[in-house]
């Protein structure tokens, strides 16, 4: 139930508190106070779109929450599988701020969360009907819809569901393989050459990165060669000075010399003659890379003819080793298919017959549910168009065979026929805006007691009815309210007066700027504000005590 919707900052409602209790709640006030505001908040707090057009004037943004309490178990449930927990009291907090760039962000209790999570829960919170719902019943679409809420097994729509979903990919690879003749040769021709272009091109991973560096290696081979020349010069001498060997070499002998007459530098001199031995060894090794580094000039050509061939193969097939032979194996893969492709097609083609079988079979199936479905659906919308002041009202399901499509194989449609000798015909063509609206309280009433959902609003749905029809919505909507908490916005004075409570929405300007309060009447607010509804601006004695007859009429009646 929702116990309380806070209003910060959207359209022309500055601040807003609206303390709501069980049962039936009604909201009313003049055209354009602000009434319909109020359901957009609920709305965008429930996480429906939205956008910034909804912040008011000047503000810098907008803000919404609602208090939630007697959470049921499915809410519950969703909560959990999203990774939230009601507060310590049972309650459930929702809120949504709006930014004046159109971004939002929202809240479960004190954690951020997403719109997509506001909207999984404000599905299983609140359920909305407003006069563009009233007219969604003029489309065969969404008849379906409402047939299936009436005790369609939600297992059996879900097997269905996924055995279409399997049947059409199953048709989606046939149809890949159904290529003509002509096509299939030109395709062969085509993999065929690919396939041993790479092929003979015996594509290595790595190998392009080992080419580059050795192309890099011998393009430098002079200065590595020069380089390497210089090192073993420095280290061997020339035949005018002595290397760096035979210096340190000397520089042994001389301390060994000395070590004779000075013992502790014998240390010395050992390391300074393995020092010798050391360069030695290394002016070998730069002796030794000299010879082994002679570059040919004709791998450099063999090199630059290597990567000029991977260069053209990728420009066609990736442009490293690894998506050319990804590349080559797609292309074995195709042609092999295409070569087998006449098993292929036999056994796709059993496949498609054995999910077509399944698909009609719980096609067949869901439609039988969707009879028995039908003719209670039918006769319980029909008593309830009864009682709203449609006497002799024929209400029926049309369900005729169609192809079998992702919401199973028939088209549903509503028929209607108001005046008794007048055949049944689609709602379109025949029902009024009040019969529509009486319509659709009546499908509400049937189904209300399919889902768990704890409030239900209703966004002036008793448009296009007067008299005793909208005494009659009234009575209805009180009924329904004995089980779950009804919100609804109304114009009329029959459904006013029947409220458990009533909020009146009013809206004044104060220094050049519009601003829209919400005030729980008492019952001497009610009788002022009912007066208002039928009189208008003319508020007399005797409007005020039809308004006070109305009221003392209600807190008797108990409805039907």
């Amino acid at each position: 139930m929702l116990d309380e919707l806070y209003i910060e900052n959207i359209a022309v409602i500055e601040k807003a508190t609206i303390d709501f209790g069980p049962g039936f709640n009604v909201l009313t006030g003049e055209t354009g106070a602000g009434k319909s505001i109020i359901i957009d908040a609920i709305h965008a707090v429930l996480g429906q779109r939205t956008s910034r057009e909804l912040v008011r004037a000047g503000a810098k943004g907008a803000f919404v929450s609602a208090s939630f309490s007697g959470l049921t178990p499915q809410v519950l449930q969703i909560l959990d599988q999203l990774g939230f927990s009601p507060e310590e009291d049972g309650t459930l907090l929702l809120q949504r701020q709006i930014r004046e760039d159109g971004r939002t962000v929202c809240r479960i209790g004190s954690r951020p969360a997403s719109v997509a999570a506001l909207r999984q829960l404000g599905a299983q919170l609140i359920n909305i009907h407003g006069q563009h719902e009233s007219y969604g019943l003029l489309s065969p679409d969404n008849h379906l819809r409402y047939l299936d809420r009436m005790g369609v097994p939600e297992t059996l729509l879900q097997k269905y569901r996924g055995a279409y979903r399997q049947w059409k990919q199953v048709q989606k690879q046939l149809t890949a393989l159904d290529v003509d003749e002509a096509e299939k040769v030109r395709l062969t021709d085509l993999l065929t050459y690919q396939i041993n272009e790479l092929e003979k091109a015996n594509i290595k991973p790595g190998e392009i990165q080992d080419l580059q560096n050795r192309r890099k290696r011998i393009r430098s081979g002079g200065k590595i060669t020069a380089s390497l020349q210089k090192a073993v010069q420095i280290l061997d001498g020339d035949g005018e000075m002595p290397g760096a060997c035979a210096a340190v070499q000397e520089a042994s002998r001389h301390l060994a010399d000395a070590a004779e007459l000075l013992p502790e530098l014998s240390g010395l001199s050992g390391r300074l003659e393995s020092l010798g031995y050391d360069l030695q060894d290394c002016m070998e090794e730069i002796r030794s890379q000299c010879e082994t580094d002679a570059y040919d000039p004709q791998e450099l050509e063999e090199i630059e003819t290597r990567l000029d061939v991977y260069y053209h193969l990728s420009l066609k097939y990736g442009k490293t080793e690894k998506e050319m032979l990804q590349f080559l194996q797609k292309c074995r893969q195709q042609l092999s298919s295409i070569q087998h492709s006449g098993e292929e097609m036999q056994r796709l083609q059993k496949e498609n017959d054995a999910a077509e079988k399944q698909v009609r079979t719980l096609g067949r199936q869901l439609s039988s549910s969707r009879r028995k479905a039908a003719a209670g659906f039918s006769e319980q919308v029909r008593r309830e168009l009864t009682y709203l002041d449609m006497p002799g009202v024929i209400f029926t399901v049309q369900q005729t065979p169609c192809v079998p499509s992702p919401s199973g194989c028939d088209d549903v449609q509503f028929l209607i026929s108001a005046n008794p000798g007048e055949p049944a015909r689609p709602l379109a063509k025949i029902a009024s805006g009040g019969e529509l609206s009486r319509i659709l309280l009546a499908i509400q009433s049937v189904l209300s007691g399919r889902d768990s959902v704890g409030t239900l609003i209703f966004d002036e749905v008793d448009t296009g009815v007067s008299g005793s029809a909208a005494q009659k919505i009234g009575q209805k909507l009180r009924q329904t309210a004995r089980g779950r908490q009804v919100l609804c916005v109304t114009h009329l004075p029959q459904i006013a007066a029947l409220g458990d409570r009533q909020y009146k929405i009013e809206k004044h300007t104060e220094k050049g700027r519009t601003y829209t309060q919400v005030t729980l009447l008492d019952h001497k607010g009610r009788r002022q504000e009912l007066a208002r509804i039928i009189g208008g601006t003319q508020i007399t004695p005797l409007t005020l005590q039809n308004a006070e007859e109305m009221l003392q009429l209600a807190a008797k009646d108990t409805g039907c």
